[in-house]
């Protein structure tokens, strides 16, 4: 007997086969369940809806790649492996930013980047006593900036290589941290 986490790779597999053939929302229940060899009632065991399927698929496989690098020093390795998962799930991506939309895709990830992304921007503003309410305003446009250009390269509307995106997306980062550093130690 399969335990609750095998049973849900099997489902999130079956969604991500037929995400590569057909548009999420033409996707039913019955053709996932089918696909995992599982009945409907298993599913609902599982997971309220697709939906629900596909944000747990994203946050097992592609926001634990940032969960597990998520200091200072080594968040650059978590993203820079996401964006080596969504060039190899390129498909499923794309599949995801369409029929979802935007807006929707983005509250799927958005607390756990911002999670992240606030605990690199926290250590580095307690070192300089930096004020809350900035911190929380950094944290916010980091995430934001950071999941639309995450969304442009899935697009192809960026050909950069995942390394060339992580080089891009530190350097901006730390001449942004540098330059409220300078404005806080004038202050």
């Amino acid at each position: 007997m399969k335990n609750s986490i095998e049973t849900k790779k099997i489902l999130a597999s079956s969604l991500k086969e037929l995400m590569k053939i057909k548009a999420l929302e033409k996707i039913t229940i019955r053709e996932i369940t089918e696909t995992a060899a599982v009945n409907r009632q298993t599913f609902y065991y599982h997971f309220e809806d697709i939906y629900d399927l596909l944000k747990w698929t994203f946050q097992q496989e592609a926001l634990q790649l940032l969960a597990a690098h998520e200091s200072v020093d080594v968040w650059q390795e978590g993203l820079l492996q996401l964006f080596h998962y969504l060039d190899e799930n390129r498909e499923i991506s794309i599949c995801a930013l369409k029929s979802l939309g935007r807006g929707h895709l983005k509250r799927f990830f958005y607390s756990d980047i911002s999670s992240i992304i606030g605990r690199v921007v926290y250590e580095f503003g307690e070192k300089f006593q930096a004020p809350k309410d900035y911190m929380s305003f950094l944290t916010h446009f980091f995430t934001v900036s950071l999941a639309s250009l995450v969304e442009s390269w899935v697009l192809g509307e960026m050909d950069e290589t995942p390394e060339k995106m992580i080089e891009m997306i530190d350097l901006f980062i730390q001449d942004q941290l540098r330059g409220a550093k300078q404005r806080i130690e004038k202050s």
